[in-house]
């Protein structure tokens, strides 16, 4: 797996120089640089500590691709904001979107599931909208409010050390993952440069309307089970 993470890293950094060529903007290749390093030191030590990884595979393997466009985006924040940017951003979270779809297929297809394939995904996918929220609002297409699109998981996962029946294990849910797919297109979509406001803004709020109401299922289950 260490190996992997290295063409990883090595990766991101090498889009980095391509990305801050074209858009004229070292930091872009420092940023990349520090986060290749910082994600790739917490994901050896999450699988080395934290998680049970039989094999790396294939399928952890394109979700390690889909880490390093994520990485690439990260990196692009506080860029200057132009129309070749927001293509860009564009381009590159509609790829890692449209990948989320393959490393689950892959995993299920060559028996390949895992605790650490699971979270590994998860933590990709709230990484990206965390991030689309934040350019989003960088990009002014959509108020500061939409940050909480992005913060709202960590928030519930923080809540759930103060309140321990927060924490317990959730069932799998076709509705957590449509909302999922559902915020990170609207974040996409507002960030499109012909996309402007008010339209940028009514799609940014719908998808944080669904993810509010999504969370707000979840925790109304826990709590009915924690009473139970």
């Amino acid at each position: 797996m260490a190996s992997a993470v290295l063409v990883a890293a090595v990766a991101t950094v090498a889009g980095a120089l391509l990305l801050a060529r074209w858009l004229g903007d070292d930091a872009v290749v420092w940023r990349a640089a520090a986060l290749a390093i910082g994600g790739g030191s917490l994901l050896l030590w999450l699988a080395a500590r934290r998680l049970k990884l039989p094999a790396f595979g294939a399928a952890n393997a394109v979700t390690l691709a889909r880490a390093v466009l994520v990485l690439l985006v990260t990196a692009l924040l506080g860029s200057a904001v132009s129309p070749a940017l927001g293509w860009l951003l564009v381009g590159l979270a509609l790829v890692a979107a449209l990948l989320d779809g393959v490393d689950g297929a892959l995993a299920r297809s060559r028996g390949e599931g895992s605790e650490f394939g699971a979270r590994f995904d998860m933590e990709i996918d709230a990484l990206l909208i965390l991030v689309l929220a934040a350019l989003a609002w960088q990009h002014g297409k959509a108020g500061v409010w939409i940050l909480a699109a992005g913060l709202l998981r960590y928030v519930f996962v923080a809540a759930s050390y103060a309140v321990p029946w927060l924490g317990a294990p959730l069932p799998p849910s076709r509705r957590r993952q449509a909302v999922c797919v559902v915020q990170i297109a609207t974040l996409i979509g507002a960030l499109v440069p012909f996309v402007v406001s008010p339209w940028s803004v009514v799609l940014a709020l719908a998808g944080l309307v669904a993810l509010i109401g999504s969370f707000g299922i979840d925790v109304a289950w826990l709590a009915r089970h924690a009473r139970a």
